[in-house]
C-alpha cells in the first residue's frame, strides 16, 4: 500500500461583482473563498478535497505523513481527534477518498457500494428576494427543469416569510415541491437573538403545512432535542436539519428520539466520507430520508452527491440539495476551482464513473484567485 507523502493547503477567493446577498449573512459578500486540500501518496497519486479554512492543520499533518494512504478508517480516527483541538478537518476525509478511489480505479459512489449515480435535484435558493422576484424567480427554476426549489426565511417579519412561500405557491400550483429553510440552527458569529421554541416553530409549521410544503428546516435550535420530538408530535410537516451538527452522539439522539425526517449533515462539516457514510445507512434504514446540505463549491457538491448516491441513493433521499440562485449565485460562481460546472439535467444529477471524484480543477483560475486568506469580504 502506498503511503502518504504530502498535504498541500491552498486559499483562493473570487471578488463577486455584483456581490452576493446570502439570506444568512446581512453583510452582502464580495468574495468566494475556497480552500483546496491536495493529498499525495508514494506511487504519485493525487486526492483533492475542499471544505473549511483548514488553519493550523499544518501542526497536525505529521500524524497522516508516512502513513498507508487507503487506511482510511484510521485517517477518520485522526481527524475526529484533530477536530477536537482545532477545527473542522473534513476536506482531508474527502481527499483521502478521492485518493483511494484513484488507487482502486472506481468511483466513490461506487466503492460505497451504490448501485446508480443518479439523483434528484431542488434548487436551493440563497437570496431572500421580494414576492414578485421570487415568484420570477421559482419560474425560472421550472424553466430549468428543477422540480423542487427551497426558499429561505429571515425577512423582517415571519408574515413577510409565509407570504412569499404563499405568493410562489399560488403562482406555480403543484408545478414545484416547496421546502422552507427557517436557519434557527445556523448562528453566524454575530448572531444574539435567541432561536424559536417549540410553540413558534408549531405555529410557523402548520401555517406552511397548509401550504403543501414538504418539509420544514431547522425550525429549532441544533441540539433541542426534546422540542424537535415534540415539534414532530404536533405536525403533519416533514422535519429537517443536522446540516451543522458535527459529533456522532448528537446524530445518536436525534435519531433515537425521532426528532427528524430529513437528516442532512455536509460531509465538508462533519466527519467527512467516513462518519456520515455509516450514519446514512443507520438513517435510511430507521425509515428517514438522507439529503446533505451542499451550499459550498462544487467539490463539496460533488462529495455529497458520491456520499448520497454511495449510500441512500434515490430512494433513501428522494432530492439532493442543488445550491442555484442565478444570477447572484450561478452555477460558475459556485463551481469556479473545477474545470466544468455542474449541471442538473431536467432536476437530475449524474456522477461520472471516473475515479475517485471525478474532480477535475481549473489550475489557471486558481492560480488566478490564489489568496492568503479565505474570507468572504
Amino acid at each position: 500500500m502506498s503511503e502518504i507523502v504530502a498535504i498541500e493547503i491552498t486559499h483562493h477567493q473570487l471578488l463577486l461583482e455584483p456581490p452576493f446577498p446570502a439570506s444568512w449573512d446581512p453583510q452582502p459578500r464580495t468574495k468566494f473563498p475556497v480552500t483546496i486540500v491536495r493529498v499525495r501518496d508514494s506511487d504519485g497519486r493525487e486526492g483533492i478535497g475542499s471544505g473549511d479554512v483548514m488553519y493550523g492543520f499544518a501542526d497536525y499533518a505529521r500524524y497522516f505523513v508516512g502513513q498507508p494512504a487507503g487506511d482510511l478508517q484510521r485517517h477518520a480516527a485522526v481527524l475526529a481527534n484533530v477536530e477536537f483541538h482545532a477545527g473542522r478537518p473534513w476536506p482531508l476525509d474527502l481527499a483521502l477518498w478521492d485518493l483511494a478511489g484513484k488507487t482502486v480505479d472506481r468511483p466513490v459512489w461506487h466503492m460505497l457500494g451504490g448501485s446508480s449515480p443518479r439523483l434528484r435535484a431542488y434548487a436551493s435558493s440563497g437570496v431572500r428576494r421580494p414576492i414578485d422576484e421570487m415568484v420570477a424567480m421559482a419560474r425560472r427554476v421550472i424553466e430549468a427543469g428543477f422540480e423542487a426549489l427551497k426558499i429561505r426565511f429571515g425577512r423582517p417579519a415571519v408574515s413577510d416569510d409565509i407570504a412569499v412561500v404563499a405568493a410562489v405557491r399560488e403562482a406555480v400550483g403543484a408545478e414545484l415541491t416547496l421546502m422552507v429553510d427557517c436557519n434557527q440552527a445556523w448562528r453566524m458569529p454575530w448572531d444574539t437573538l435567541p432561536p424559536w421554541d417549540v410553540d413558534k416553530a408549531t405555529d410557523v409549521a402548520t401555517q406552511l403545512q397548509a401550504l403543501g410544503v414538504y418539509w420544514i428546516e431547522e425550525p429549532l435550535h441544533r441540539g433541542d432535542y426534546a422540542g424537535y420530538a415534540e415539534l414532530r408530535r404536533r405536525v403533519g410537516i416533514k422535519i429537517a436539519g443536522g446540516e451543522m451538527t458535527r459529533e456522532p452522539y448528537e446524530f445518536r439522539e436525534l435519531l433515537e428520539r425521532d426528532c427528524l425526517d430529513v437528516f442532512q449533515p455536509d460531509c465538508v462539516c462533519s466527519q467527512g466520507i467516513s462518519g456520515l457514510a455509516p450514519l446514512a445507512r443507520r438513517v435510511v434504514a430507521a425509515g428517514k430520508l438522507f439529503t446533505p446540505h451542499t451550499w459550498g463549491n462544487g467539490i463539496g457538491v460533488l462529495a455529497n452527491m458520491h456520499l448520497t448516491a454511495g449510500t441512500a441513493g434515490f430512494e433513501g433521499s428522494q432530492w439532493l440539495e442543488f445550491p442555484y440562485d442565478p444570477p447572484e449565485w450561478s452555477l460558475d460562481r459556485r463551481d469556479y476551482p473545477l474545470h466544468a460546472a455542474i449541471e442538473a439535467d431536467a432536476g437530475w444529477v449524474t456522477l461520472s464513473e471516473l475515479p475517485g471524484l471525478g474532480i477535475e480543477l481549473d489550475e489557471e483560475m486558481l492560480a488566478r484567485t490564489a489568496s492568503a486568506s479565505a474570507t468572504f469580504d
